[in-house]
């Protein structure tokens, strides 16, 4: 067994891939807000491709904003910045490479300032993020900037450093402005719709309530690209490090495990230049929509789709559904008889492939990713992946029974138990307020505003969740989406 450290990569080299390039001399000019599982395995491998490929000006700089990035950040640094990323194919194979791409890691809570100076810095090019939907502070029934998080609510007060994201990007571009050094990019790689317009509105909306002229500058000068990014990417546990070390001989305190897909469609739009992206596999266009509505309402929607229903009918893993025909079927209706018709047509991609692609990547049972996972924030995620759809579906007239069936599963979720009586794996920054209306009226919880907005006031909407609820108080999980698929 060795440990993954700077001075053991030569020894490793036998085993598996890893850096040739000097990390001596990588230069980091992007600093990366949220360095999580999904960012390892998706920006930081692409930016470790360019690295391999001699763009030694593009490393990063990680950042970590939260408490809980603390053992992020001794992970990191007990290791030299390196981490090693597994690939697995849906056929089981893997692959392992140890990623060299972040060079410097700044923990804000032990030094603001730092992370400051380091986006005032004019190597600084880029921003990028991934602080999931619940970071930018965006309403998503109005799409005003209402900020809940504690740390943003600090900043707002005038706390004498910045310690939250949209704090910290703020001074350091007012930085950057008094000394006239141009605006480097803010470039979200959250799955979001218009991820690009809503880093724009949460880092405007900030700076509108700090420095009204300074929101100006920023809006005038700062590039927020849109970006559709997908690589399912499960949570690292003990089991993902025992297995790694088992297979690869490699003690990594925080491996990424992931499946070998990958995808990044990228806007074009920079404003302090960019990485040659395309040179390692990052589509490069004009407009993202297309893309990110089909990632969006397909696979991010069949997440939420496949998940509070498996789990209140008794499972724990996202192969378990995606391997039953009866789940299988249920995500095939919603994909084909839902989604799809709200779509825009989408360059070079065949959708009825790549549905099929999706079932084929869900059911890789070695990816072991858990349908807890896909069902974190639902009150976030809900309103970006499948009510969209619901929406376009009651103004066209169209079809809804599969996502009515999903509300009602997720609203069954809510109240706290599978149908076996375990306790649901629910973790929502707005449980305890939604427990309570589902608790006294389920009904009510389509008068959410946060999470329907005016949806939930349709008639026809309404009527498909009460049928959708009592269909599986008698019949369960199962019975319901059998009379689904059957209907």
């Amino acid at each position: 067994m060795t440990d993954l450290t700077a001075a053991a990569l030569p020894s490793l080299a036998a085993t598996v891939s890893v850096p040739t390039y000097d990390r001596a001399a990588v230069r980091a000019r992007i600093v990366h807000f949220g360095v999580g599982g999904f960012h390892r395995a998706h920006e930081a491998m692409y930016l470790d491709r360019l690295l391999e490929a001699g763009h030694t000006e593009w490393g990063l700089c990680g950042v970590g904003v939260l408490s809980f990035d603390a053992p992020m950040r001794d992970a990191l640094a007990a290791q030299d910045n390196l981490y090693t990323l597994v690939t697995t194919a849906p056929d089981g194979t893997s692959t392992a490479r140890v990623v060299g791409s972040i060079v410097q890691y700044l923990f804000a809570p032990d030094d603001p300032e730092a992370v400051v100076a380091k986006l005032a810095d004019p190597d600084t090019a880029i921003a990028s993020l991934t602080i999931t939907e619940g970071g930018y502070g965006i309403d998503d029934a109005t799409g005003a900037y209402v900020p809940r998080d504690d740390l943003t609510l600090a900043d707002l007060e005038g706390s004498a450093a910045p310690r939250s994201v949209m704090g910290l990007l703020t001074e350091g571009l007012r930085r950057r402005r008094d000394a006239g050094i141009p605006a480097f990019t803010v470039m979200s790689c959250d799955n979001i719709q218009g991820n690009g317009h809503v880093a724009h509105d949460a880092l405007i909306g900030f700076a509108e309530l700090r420095d009204p002229e300074l929101a100006d500058w920023i809006a005038a000068n700062v590039a927020f690209p849109n970006s559709m990014v997908d690589r399912i990417t499960p949570v690292t546990t003990d089991e993902t490090r025992a297995a790694i070390a088992d297979e690869f001989h490699i003690d990594d305190r925080w491996p990424v495990r992931s499946e070998s897909f990958e995808q990044w469609v990228l806007e074009d739009s920079f404003s302090a230049g960019r990485p040659p992206f395309d040179e390692v596999g990052v589509q490069l266009v004009a407009d993202v929509e297309p893309y990110e509505l089909m990632k969006l309402r397909l696979l991010n929607a069949s997440h939420q789709a496949m998940s509070y229903l498996g789990i209140l009918s008794g499972a724990a893993y996202v192969h378990e559904v995606c391997t039953d025909p009866l789940f299988v079927a249920f995500l095939r209706g919603y994909m084909h008889r839902e989604a799809i018709p709200t779509l825009r047509p989408v360059a070079g991609i065949d959708l009825d492939a790549y549905c099929d692609q999706l079932i084929e990547r869900f059911g890789s049972e070695a990816i072991r990713d858990t349908l807890a996972r896909q069902v974190v924030d639902g009150s976030d995620r809900l309103p970006k992946f499948l009510l969209p759809v619901v929406r376009e579906q009651l103004a066209a007239d169209g079809p809804l029974d599969h996502a009515a069936l999903v509300l009602a599963g997720w609203s069954v979720f809510l109240e706290g138990r599978t149908e076996a009586g375990e306790p649901t794996p629910a973790v929502d920054s707005r449980l305890a307020e939604l427990r309570t209306i589902v608790t006294e009226d389920p009904a009510a919880l389509l008068d959410y505003s946060p999470v329907f907005g005016e949806l939930g006031q349709s008639a026809r909407l309404r009527e498909a969740f009460l049928t959708a609820r009592a269909s599986l108080a008698e019949r369960g999980a199962r019975g319901a989406i059998a009379e689904v698929v059957g209907g």
